[in-house]
C-alpha cells in the first residue's frame, strides 16, 4: 500500500513533535534537576531569579495603580510569608530527621526524585503530543 505524500507528511507531523520531546528530555530532566539542588537557593541564578521577580512584582504594583505605602506594605508581608516558608520548611526537616535514618531519608528521597521524573516527562511530552 502507497501512502501519498500528504499522508507521510501527516504522519512526520505526528509523530515528530513527540520524537523530539523524546530526544531533549534527557535534557530537560537533568537541567531541572540541577536547579533543584540542594543549594537551599544560593547561588547566582537564584538572585537573577530574585530580582526577576522583584521587577515583575513592582511592573503588577504599577499596573494595578497601588500606592507606594501599599507597595511596602505588600512587599513586607510577602518578606514575612517567605520566611515563615523557610522556618516551616526548616522544622519539616528536622521531624523528617528525628523519624527517618539517613538511609530511609536517602531512599525517600530518590524515590521522590524518580517519581519527579516520570512527572516532568509526561509534562513536557504529553503538551507536544496533544497539540498536534
Amino acid at each position: 500500500m502507497k501512502l501519498t505524500n500528504a499522508k507521510k507528511l501527516s504522519i512526520r507531523q505526528l509523530f515528530a513533535p513527540a520524537l523530539l520531546a523524546i530526544a531533549i528530555a534527557p535534557l530537560a530532566l537533568t537541567a531541572q534537576a540541577d536547579s533543584h539542588g540542594d543549594q537551599e537557593g544560593k547561588g547566582p541564578d537564584h538572585e537573577r531569579m530574585v530580582e526577576r521577580m522583584e521587577e515583575r512584582r513592582q511592573e503588577i504594583y504599577q499596573r494595578a495603580e497601588i500606592s507606594e505605602e501599599k507597595q511596602a506594605e505588600l512587599n513586607e508581608a510577602h518578606t514575612e510569608h517567605r520566611e515563615a516558608m523557610h522556618a516551616l520548611r526548616d522544622e519539616h526537616k528536622e521531624r523528617v530527621a528525628e523519624i527517618l535514618s539517613e538511609e530511609e531519608q536517602e531512599a525517600l528521597r530518590n524515590a521522590m526524585h524518580e517519581a519527579h521524573e516520570a512527572v516532568s516527562y509526561t509534562h513536557l511530552t504529553l503538551p507536544t503530543i496533544c497539540s498536534v
